[in-house]
């Protein structure tokens, strides 16, 4: 098991030294690439952005199995399908003989490694004369990403190895970082990245075009900061995204998710697939298949159906029903005919309005299935948007990881818990996003409402609900449906058992805890 697992860490380092396909081909076909290995010549300066390339290629590459792992655990959502042991994670029952437990940890610690080993790699284009400017550029747009998936880890696990270069091996020689050492090596390593970042949105970048900027690094430190309750470097790094005036909220929040809001106005960081607007040619199909429709009619006859494992829970619908949402629930929740009868069982909701229905605003129907009631809107692309020709669930489709919505509502829950700003107030922050909806002003904002305007605006998106609830210690809202979450064992997974056997630190660790 040691070698395999080895082989497989060894890989990601490999992979990062092996960058042959054309500046083109690993930007346009992240998912499709094939390395070569060959003797680099680091005099080739003009090779040194291929680095760049790969790294973003990497990073594109999100494996289906993580994103779940990393999100199921909030009152927006719960596990279908036929992954028993997710749907134990979901009510706080953990295997650490799970799978995609094991498989996140190595997904995620493999592209960190892929990203040491770009990094270093770019160093030596420096050193034999690349312009630095450049490739100190590069550097802080990978460590971006870095600090990203580092973010994701810790979320996860609590203490985790912060590694420290390309080699697998010395891993076993790093101690283990707590989440609270984590989050600051994430602000830190922003801070480093941010002074030779662009300051441009991402989408007005004629290089990588959606690809990493000051804003993002800004984000990202935001988000770590947040994990620290540090809240005026929360309200300092938001309120300098904010006050750079190149963000604004996409007005349809319905189509942000869809293809018109591919590399929209409020994206800050999003994975980014394309068909080419051909009928033909590979993409990766598996990431939209976990959320998609296991029986479904398209209005695009012939558009391919996805696993069903990914529902919007009936708490997160009954809190949308009771704002009296309209936009966001009809965009986070597609109904089916079940679905809207297990709400009506509730003689509170009996009388449902006449927009939920089975139907979406784009006329695709969603049928009945013995694996879920409700599906995943904010991952669902209407079969009317697919190329003409293609017929695969959601292609061409990009994956959101930051929103504009996010640095004002994180803005927001700084400012209510004493943080200052002269960016923008909490009332301003609040109601820019409700009024995107259709919602009132409310004023003198206080935590809770921030909250619950995050739980309405991100049901459905990277576990944010979970995290909030605990870094407050508002965990009781996670015992719902016969769920009984422990604050002092459920917050962290356990490490994966095949990582216990390699990494003594882990091991050490685990039988310590």
């Amino acid at each position: 098991m040691k070698n395999i697992i080895y082989k497989i860490y060894a890989l990601a380092m490999i992979l990062a030294l092996t960058f042959t396909t054309s500046c083109n081909d690993l930007l346009d076909e992240p998912l499709e690439n094939e390395l070569i290995a060959q003797e680099t010549d680091y005099s080739q300066s003009e090779d040194m952005v291929l680095m760049l390339y790969g790294a973003y290629g990497q990073f594109y590459n999100l494996q289906w199995e993580t994103f779940p792992i990393i999100s199921v655990r909030g009152d927006d959502v719960n596990a279908a399908g036929d992954q028993f042991p997710l749907i134990e994670t979901d009510e706080f029952r953990y295997d650490r003989n799970f799978w995609m437990y094991n498989s996140t940890w190595l997904n995620l610690y493999s592209d960190i490694l892929y990203w040491h080993g770009a990094m270093e790699e770019i160093q030596k284009y420096e050193e034999a004369g690349a312009n630095s400017t450049n490739s100190q550029q590069y550097i802080a747009e990978i460590k971006v990403l870095r600090g990203f998936e580092l973010l994701q880890l810790a979320r996860l696990w609590g203490s985790i190895l912060i590694p420290e270069s390309s080699e697998p091996s010395h891993l076993f020689n790093v101690e283990l970082s707590t989440f609270e050492e984590v989050m600051q090596h994430i602000s830190d390593q922003m801070d480093e990245a941010i002074p030779t970042l662009p300051s441009v949105h991402p989408n007005q970048r004629s290089d990588i075009r959606g690809g990493v900027t000051r804003s993002t690094a800004l984000a990202v430190k935001a988000m770590a900061q947040l994990e620290l309750q540090n809240y005026q470097q929360v309200a300092d790094a938001t309120g300098q995204i904010i006050s750079s005036g190149l963000f604004t909220l996409q007005p349809d929040y319905y189509q942000l998710f869809k293809i018109p809001g591919k590399l929209s106005d409020e994206n800050l960081l999003e994975l980014q697939y394309s068909d080419y607007g051909t009928s033909t040619g590979t993409v990766n199909r598996y990431l939209w298949n976990f959320f998609g429709p296991s029986s479904w009619t398209p209005a695009v006859a012939g558009a391919s159906s996805g696993w069903g494992f990914w529902e919007p829970s009936v708490k997160y619908i009954k809190f949308m029903l009771d704002r009296g949402e309209r936009e966001r629930l009809q965009t986070t929740v597609l109904f089916t005919p079940d679905g809207i009868s297990e709400i009506q069982s509730d003689p509170n909701y009996s009388d449902l309005p006449n927009w939920i229905s089975n139907e979406s605003p784009d006329g695709d129907i969603f049928n009945n299935h013995p694996r879920y009631n409700f599906l995943s809107g904010k991952h669902y692309l209407p079969s009317v948007q697919l190329t003409e020709g293609r017929f695969n669930y959601g292609e061409n489709k990009n994956f959101t990881c930051i929103r504009y919505s996010e640095v004002l509502l994180m803005h927001a829950e700084a400012l209510v818990n004493g943080a200052t700003s002269s960016a923008m107030s909490a009332d301003d922050a609040v109601n820019a996003v409700r009024s995107r909806v259709g919602l009132g002003n409310i004023t003198g904002v206080t935590l809770d409402q921030v909250l619950d305007e995050k739980f309405a605006e991100f049901g459905m998106e990277w576990g944010i609900r979970f995290y909030d609830l605990v870094r407050y210690g508002r965990t009781s809202e996670l015992n719902y449906g016969g769920r009984e979450y422990e604050p002092t064992e459920d917050r962290f997974l356990p490490y994966p058992l095949g990582q216990q056997g390699i990494l003594p630190q882990l091991k050490e660790a685990a039988d310590q805890g």
